[in-house]
Parts: structure tokens; sequence; C-alpha cells
């Protein structure tokens, strides 16, 4: 890693720069950031967990891949991909010292995350970051294949669900509210029940499969958290994360509780099930935030 000069933005721009085709050193940026500026930060270590291991699953896919490569990645993937090395390097850039404004909001936020680091704070930042992403790169989602399109909506209402788990508990579990810090913390397993995406996209990019397929083969416990607990709540989900993270934007990407990123709501029929089985039933009940 380069010496700590010039203004944050800067020094952050020039680590993205060294990384960006080789999806194995932006995972070991990424990870760089969670030991802080001077090597020394075991506050915030729990939490690389969950984002390493999304960026891993990333690299595997082959969707951070160089845009030359025999297996070529995503534009859009990496592009929300270098959103979140740079606000976090630039964050940990301020806090040894190096000067400048934010280039961002999120920044501010990673900020307050490295000076009080508590899952509420690790998820503020982190979705801040994710959603200024999506906002920005909405052409770049508008080439994908249908099905990616499709997953990328499913991914950002899984990560606005699970901070609200943590923030927001009784919108997110209603009657259970008191368990919704437990399951949502980022530095315990349970969180990677609700952000485990493995059985839920295809393990390669692009998908070469119709939507329907797999639609199809969703791993069980996916359907019944997506379709029991998180579908029912989603347009007040959309509006609480908008207001929490001071991004209004977000509204944009849900109508009458169906997301709407990169997709038309004509499709809307992929977000509901005609015909709920009994444990989603009893799931949206148990669960709900009314």
């Amino acid at each position: 890693m380069q010496p700590m000069e010039g203004t944050a933005a800067q020094w952050a721009a020039a680590q993205l720069a060294l990384v960006r085709d080789n999806p194995r050193a932006r995972i070991a940026l990424l990870a760089r950031t969670y030991h802080g500026p001077f090597g020394e930060a075991p506050r915030h270590l729990p939490f690389r967990r969950a984002a390493v291991s999304f960026m891993r699953w990333q690299a595997e896919r082959g969707v951070l891949n160089p845009l030359d490569a025999d297996l070529p990645g995503s534009r859009w993937w990496r592009a929300v991909n270098d959103r979140l090395l740079l606000d976090g390097c630039e964050a940990m850039a301020r806090s040894g010292g190096l000067p400048g404004e934010p280039s961002s909001p999120a920044v501010d936020l990673w900020s307050a995350f490295i000076t009080a680091p508590t899952a509420w704070s690790w998820y503020r930042a982190h979705n801040a970051t994710i959603v200024s992403a999506y906002l920005d790169n909405r052409d770049l989602a508008d080439s994908e294949s249908m099905p990616e399109r499709f997953f990328l909506n499913v991914i950002l209402l899984r990560v606005l669900y699970v901070h609200a788990l943590v923030a927001a508990p009784r919108l997110s579990l209603g009657r259970f509210a008191v368990l919704g810090r437990i399951l949502g913390d980022p530095r315990l397993g349970m969180a990677g029940v609700f952000l485990s995406l493995g059985r839920v996209l295809p393990d390669r990019y692009p998908p070469e499969e119709d939507l329907r397929v797999y639609l199809a083969e969703e791993h069980r416990l996916g359907r019944l958290l997506d379709y029991g607990v998180i579908q029912p709540r989603l347009q007040r989900l959309y509006e609480w994360s908008a207001l929490e993270l001071g991004l209004p934007g977000l509204r944009g990407l849900v109508r009458d509780g169906n997301p709407i990123y990169a997709w038309s709501y004509a499709d809307r029929h992929v977000w509901t099930l005609d015909d709920a089985s009994l444990p989603v039933r009893v799931l949206r009940r148990a669960t709900s935030p009314w």
C-alpha cells in the first residue's frame, strides 16, 4: 500500500487504481481498511467478515474480472465495488490525518463508524455507499440481462432489510423485534443467513438460464425470507431506509411494494406468490409489521 499522502480522496483513488483489474487485490484492499491507517483497529475487525465474504463471492462469480478478460466482468458490479473501496479508503485516510473535504456523504458515515464502531453505524455507512452506487449507476444496470437485473433488486432489498433488523427491529420483525439486533449484527453468523446469496444467484456471470429457472430453484429458506418476511414490508422498508440514509432517491426504486430498479413495473408479478405455501403465510402473519 502506498504511503498516505495528498488529500484523502486522492489517496483513495490511487489505491483503487492499483487493484482495479485484480479481484483478489480488491479483496485485500477492502480487508486492509478494517485494520485502520496504522494497522491497529481491533474494534473494527469483527465487521470485516461480512464485507469480505460478500466481495469474495463477487470475485468467485466473476463479476469483478477485468472487462478485457476472456470472461469479462460486469461494468455495474465493478462500479459499485469501486464506490465501496473508494469510500472506505477515503474514510480510513481521513482518520489517519489526510486532509480534504469528503468526496461523498457516505464518507462522513464511514468516519462515524470508525469513531464509534457499532452494528448500526456500520450498516448506515455500508448501505449509504451501496445505495448511492445503485443510484449513480442505473444506466449500467439497464444493460444487464433480465435475470441479473432481478437479482440486483434482491440484493438491495436484503441489505436494506438486515440494516432494519438492527436499527428498526419492529419494522423488520414485528412482534419478534427483540430478536432483530441479534439476527442482524454483521459481527455474528446469523446475519449471513439473510445476506447469503450463493443459493439465490447464479454462481457464474453472466446468467445463462431464463429467470423462471432460477426462481424455481431458489433455496427454500431464501423463499421463506423473501416472500414471508421481507416482501410484505418492502414499501415501508425502502421509505424508512431513504430517511435513515439521507438518500431520498431510494424511494424511486420501489413502487406499491414492488422493486423497480432497472426493472419494469409491468413485470412486478415476480415479487409476489400467487399461491403462497403454508409456511410463508404463517411467517407473514407471525412477523407482520402492523
